[in-house]
């Protein structure tokens, strides 16, 4: 018997164990995968291209067992492929192709993350009233806002402040540098547009020397962070949240645990535990709790929630919306533009800065902004760099010339890449497949999502104004690209179980709690209403701190006993 138990060990799930411990609750923590320990499990934190077999390329026999996580380009890699699930072992089905990309293990994809951290607004939590599409958000910026900010400042965000309304500031340390070229860049916008802007990446990297972050240091520019840090410069929750919760003594952590489904009793209304296979022995048994979090993505949480049915919840635990699984978002990405400068041949950068450039959206915000031919709107990231040393190849290039050639950089060149918000279709959809079981006798997950015809006008403008832009600053050779690949590959998958002010249309209230089931709380991207166009992994850690000292605080004064 505990008085908590969480579900995963991400972003959220050592957010919410964190918060739930530091408020004197007795936690259990689950986590379906195998341990990994801080600095002690990252078994290529310090390796070189040189000490990988084919520079770690795998072989054609361990391609085979990523096949579908490799779609991103880059989970195969012998650098970090050990932190992606094999595809074999942990299969799952598709209507229309989705690529899920995961980790089962302690700390999940925050090892893996792409670390931009950005707030999502009232021009975000409103959208969908205004528009009248799918449900209205059940909070506004002002009740996340405190949130934000005790996230932003126990992990650590770099970044610059801009005082725009669509993307608030906060609080965050020293920024990177931008490279010569991407400052190049930023005053053409400055002197070209009055509607947008450059700034740097707000990523989730200690930059400060001044503030103490226990057991983390800053960042080294080693830009190897999917590898996992040793020096914890970059936020996950194996340097931070975990080590946190486990310091208060209150914390149980249990690897190789499966949760199957959540318990409901019928006579108190109330979650009483969860049912738990051990994924080495296939021993089953029961965990009891007051409270239960629900953090292990928002397709497994979605998935535990429908495998949990009852006479009272026949078609999954707090389901009387219908809505559970439904309305899988993600962000389109993958469009834009690059180009080549002529110029600062005299110029380089230091390091390996492990973030890029941001150009706000700024599509759809009020005013001239405003577009007829879509909803919503989008955000570029990317960067500039010294080119390659291909060039060194030319048959015509030997002895002297050939040395000189390969100890110079090459040329400038830049990229944009468009991240843009999906809507809310309940169309999209996932759901569990009884008839193809996974080696723990539990069903398989069938995806049947896609892009419409909002996101498909929105690409013509993301390719459009990234050339658009990149042109009138002056560079050369620039040339568009648009490959949309399929939902998931963003890695931003949310949407499942969505908040709402209604049950009959929602599965969460605006506390995070399932609605009929009140000390169910869900607070991966599971809840999210709306997608917004920038990362959400923020936004998740602030909305799971809040519901976990929502949870404390209804535990302390006997809600839930």
């Amino acid at each position: 018997m505990y008085d908590a138990i969480v579900v995963g060990t991400g972003i959220s799930g050592g957010w919410a164990a964190k918060e739930l411990c530091e408020n004197g609750l007795k936690t259990l923590v689950l986590e379906r995968g195998r341990m990994v320990k801080h600095i002690e499990d990252y078994p290529t934190m310090n390796m070189d291209p040189w000490d990988f077999k084919f520079k770690g390329q795998p072989t054609k026999e361990e391609e085979a067992k990523q096949f579908k996580q490799a779609r991103t380009g880059y989970t195969t890699n012998k650098a970090h492929s050990h932190f992606f699930v094999n595809d074999l072992e942990h299969p799952y089905n598709e209507t229309k192709r989705f690529d899920w990309m995961r980790g089962y293990h302690v700390g999940g994809r925050s090892i893996m993350w792409g670390r931009q951290s950005y707030r999502l607004s009232d021009i975000d939590f409103e959208a969908n009233k205004k528009e009248g599409i799918a449900v209205d958000w059940p909070v506004r910026y002002k009740d996340i806002s405190p949130w934000y900010d005790k996230v932003e400042e126990y992990i650590g965000v770099s970044g610059e402040n801009l005082g725009l309304p669509q993307l608030p500031d906060g609080h965050f340390g020293p920024p990177m540098e931008l490279n010569c070229v991407e400052e190049h860049l930023k005053k053409n916008m400055a002197q070209n547009y009055k509607d947008r802007l450059l700034t740097i990446g707000r990523t989730a990297h200690i930059t400060s020397t001044e503030k103490t972050f226990e057991g983390r240091s800053a960042c080294q520019y080693r830009n190897r962070c999917m590898r996992g840090c040793p020096f914890g410069a970059y936020f996950s929750s194996n340097s931070s949240t975990l080590p946190a919760a486990e310091r208060t003594g209150n914390m149980t952590l249990r690897p190789f645990s499966i949760v199957s489904e959540v318990i409901y009793d019928d006579n108190t209304k109330l979650a009483t535990g969860v049912k738990v296979i051990d994924t080495e022995t296939k021993e089953e048994m029961t965990f009891n709790a007051k409270v239960i979090f629900l953090c292990a993505s928002a397709i497994a949480s979605a998935s535990i929630l429908m495998q949990s049915k009852s006479d009272r919840f026949p078609n999954g635990l707090g389901n009387d919306s219908g809505e559970l699984g439904h309305n899988i978002m993600d962000h389109h990405f993958n469009v834009g533009a690059s180009g080549k400068f002529d110029g600062f041949e005299d110029q380089y950068y230091k390091g390996r800065r492990a973030n890029g450039l941001y150009i706000p959206r700024f599509r759809n915000v009020g005013g001239d902004s405003d577009q007829k031919n879509f909803k919503r709107g989008y955000g570029y990231q990317g960067g500039a760099s010294r080119g390659d040393w291909t060039e060194a190849i030319s048959e015509m290039k030997y002895g002297e010339d050939l040395k000189k050639a390969i100890s110079e950089p090459g040329g400038w060149t830049i990229g944009i890449n468009a991240f843009g918000e999906c809507l809310p279709y309940h169309e999209n959809k996932m759901t569990l497949d009884y008839d193809k079981l996974d080696q723990w006798g539990l069903p398989t997950i069938t995806f049947d999502a896609e892009w419409k015809e909002n996101e498909w006008e929105m690409r013509k403008d993301m390719k459009q104004q990234a050339a658009e832009m990149l042109t009138n600053a002056g560079f050369k050779d620039v040339q568009t690209y648009d490959s949309p690949g399929a939902p998931g590959l963003g890695i931003h998958e949310m949407g499942t179980a969505r908040m709402g002010r209604d049950p009959k249309t929602s599965v969460l209230n605006g506390n995070n709690q399932v609605h009929t089931v009140p000390n169910v709380y869900v607070t991966d991207g599971s809840f999210m209403t709306s997608a917004s166009c920038v990362n959400p992994s923020l936004t998740y850690m602030a909305f799971t701190a809040r519901a976990a000292n929502h949870a404390a605080e209804q535990f302390k004064n006997g809600k839930f006993a």
